[in-house]
This record gives C-alpha cells, sequence and structure tokens, in this order.
C-alpha cells in the first residue's frame, strides 16, 4: 500500500525567480514545480519556452504576477544551433523528417549575405507548432490533427543576429546563431527561413534562451539548486517584484498621499509626463503599484493590497539600491 501523500500548506509568496529552465519540461511544468517547491498561492510566469529550449525564465509568486504582463513585451536574446540540409514538420529536431537536401560548401561571404538579410525588420508566418489560437484553440493542436491553418505574415524585428559555422565534418553540417529580437519572433521560424536562403534548409537541434529584458541567464537558479536550498533560503533567492518594473521612472509618495494613491484617487505634483512609472511609498519604502503621470497628475494603473504590501514586507528582502526617482 502506498503511503498517503503529504499535502502541501500553500503560502502568501511574493516575488520573481528566475529561473533557469530544463531541458524537457515546458514553461507550465517548470511553474508548478517551483510553485509546490516555494509552496506559493499564486504564480505565473512571463512568456513559454518550448519544452526543447532552456533558459531564462521569470517567475512571477503574488502580487509580482499583477505585473508580469508587462515584461511579455521585453526584447529577448537566444542562442541556437541549426541542423543544415534537413527539414522537420516542427522545424526542431521533435519534428518529422520531411526532406533531406546535399548541403553546399558555404563561403563566409554568403554567410554576411543572408544574415544582412534577416537583421532588421523582417516579416515571418509563426508555425503551425505554436501557441497561438485559432477560435480559440492553439494552433500546434491543429497541427497534431494533421489540419494546416492559413496564418498571415507578421513583423518582426532582429536587432542583432551572429552566424557561425559549426559542424564538426561535413556529415554533420551546422549553423551556430545568437539573436536578440522583438517579442514575437519565432527562432525555429528564423532557422528555417536561414536554411531556405541557403538553398538546403534547416532545423533547430538546440536552443537556449540567455536574455530576457533585463535578466541574464548568470542570474538564474535551476530548479535542482532550488530544491537543495532551505525553505528559508529559497524565498531569499526571490527577486522583488518591482524588477519587472525596471523600465519604469521611480516616484515616492508621502503617507497622506500613498494611502490615498492606493485607494485609486489621482494625485498631483511637480512631475513630468511619463506612461510608466513604479510608484514607492515611505516609512518603510514599499511598492505600491505602476501610474502614469498625464499633465501633472499621477494615475494608478496596476495596485498592490495593503495585505500584499505588508506581505512582502514580511518576507522579501532587499535586493539592492532602488534606481532613483523621478
Amino acid at each position: 500500500m502506498n503511503a498517503p501523500r503529504t499535502r502541501v500548506v500553500r503560502r502568501p509568496v511574493h516575488g520573481v525567480l528566475l529561473l533557469d529552465k530544463p531541458l524537457g519540461l515546458s514553461s507550465n511544468q517548470a511553474l508548478q514545480r517551483a510553485k509546490w517547491l516555494l509552496r506559493a498561492e499564486k504564480a505565473g510566469h512571463t512568456g513559454t519556452l518550448d519544452p526543447l529550449a532552456t533558459g531564462v525564465l521569470p517567475l512571477c509568486f503574488g502580487a509580482a504576477t499583477k505585473f508580469s504582463q508587462g515584461h511579455l513585451d521585453a526584447d529577448k536574446t537566444y542562442e541556437a544551433t541549426l541542423r543544415l540540409g534537413v527539414t522537420t514538420s516542427t522545424g526542431d529536431a521533435e519534428g518529422e523528417v520531411l526532406a533531406e537536401r546535399p548541403v553546399p560548401a558555404i563561403a563566409p561571404e554568403q554567410l554576411e549575405a543572408v544574415r544582412q538579410r534577416f537583421l532588421g525588420r523582417i516579416a515571418q508566418v509563426p508555425p503551425m507548432h505554436s501557441a497561438l489560437k485559432k477560435d480559440g484553440k492553439a494552433l500546434y493542436e491543429y497541427a497534431r490533427a494533421g489540419v494546416e491553418i492559413e496564418r498571415s505574415p507578421r513583423e518582426v524585428r532582429i536587432i542583432e543576429l551572429k552566424m557561425a559555422l559549426a559542424g564538426v565534418d561535413e556529415s554533420d553540417p551546422a549553423i551556430k546563431i545568437e539573436v536578440t529580437c522583438s517579442k514575437g519572433t519565432y527562432i525555429r521560424t528564423l532557422g528555417e527561413d536561414i536554411g531556405q536562403a541557403l538553398g538546403c534548409g534547416a532545423h533547430l537541434t538546440r536552443l537556449r534562451r540567455t536574455a530576457t529584458g533585463p535578466f541574464h541567464a548568470a542570474q538564474c537558479l535551476t530548479l535542482e539548486a532550488l530544491e537543495a536550498l532551505t525553505e528559508p533560503a529559497r524565498l531569499l533567492a526571490l527577486q522583488p517584484a518591482e524588477v519587472l518594473l525596471h523600465h519604469h521612472a521611480h516616484i515616492t509618495l508621502p503617507p497622506e498621499d500613498a494611502g490615498r494613491f492606493l485607494s485609486g484617487m489621482r494625485r498631483r505634483g511637480a512631475w513630468p509626463d511619463a506612461e510608466h512609472v513604479a510608484v514607492f511609498g515611505t516609512q518603510p519604502r514599499a511598492l505600491l503599484g505602476s501610474a502614469h503621470v498625464k499633465a501633472g497628475e499621477l494615475i494608478p494603473t496596476r495596485l498592490l493590497s495593503p495585505l500584499e504590501i505588508q506581505q512582502t514586507l514580511q518576507t522579501a528582502p532587499s535586493h539592492g539600491t532602488l534606481p532613483q526617482e523621478a
């Protein structure tokens, strides 16, 4: 007879865990594992990584989930390996082989010419094996059923692209790429398009996200490292929620104005117009929420509750000096 499972007692946890997602887990599976290790009540992530991809995946807990949506717009950096001469149904190593073609000798100047073609704003047709939805159903569900859905090209931006031949020998021709790109860019599709431009086709055999917004792989913890920590140390591994507001101006309100701001009221002050503002209170200094400033008015966008602020102050450690306020 199996022993009864121990029930995990959830608790309020607030902050951001910078996770190095392992190979083979979906983003949601990694999130649920971290949520279980932290015994957190509420959690979410800031955009998915394929199971075959590894790397930077910021996970949000408690109050931090209120600001996760803004991070979806962050630029991202990836490293990938393209196997030349073979195309697959998914654009990566999971799919069935569709075609094999000989790989011609590729001169450095040819590689550079192809690289230049994919810099800047380009059009991409989203892959069928993606989480984009049609009539409330993910495209990959149609793909698994053998149904092809027409997709319109979308404009994305390739900010930086490095390419280098990487095959060990002629039997394993490959290219390594490093790309910094805008949101919505599919690296599998980019790999396929590069292979097509080289005249031989390609698919991804390795994909790693090394940065998203201000977060880099060197800052991240693996699930194994998180599990090895004591419970108090796991909480110390969390970054405060305001790290998600890194590009926001900072405004600090005195106690009377802070209370009114938290009730949803606008505040007046000599502030310049700003589209994105992180608002803090004093005594002690704590994040109250996000806002924007227009014509001298501080207008709330997303607010923390007094309970969330209290719990954050009780459990979340300080992680360094905050930027100067506006």
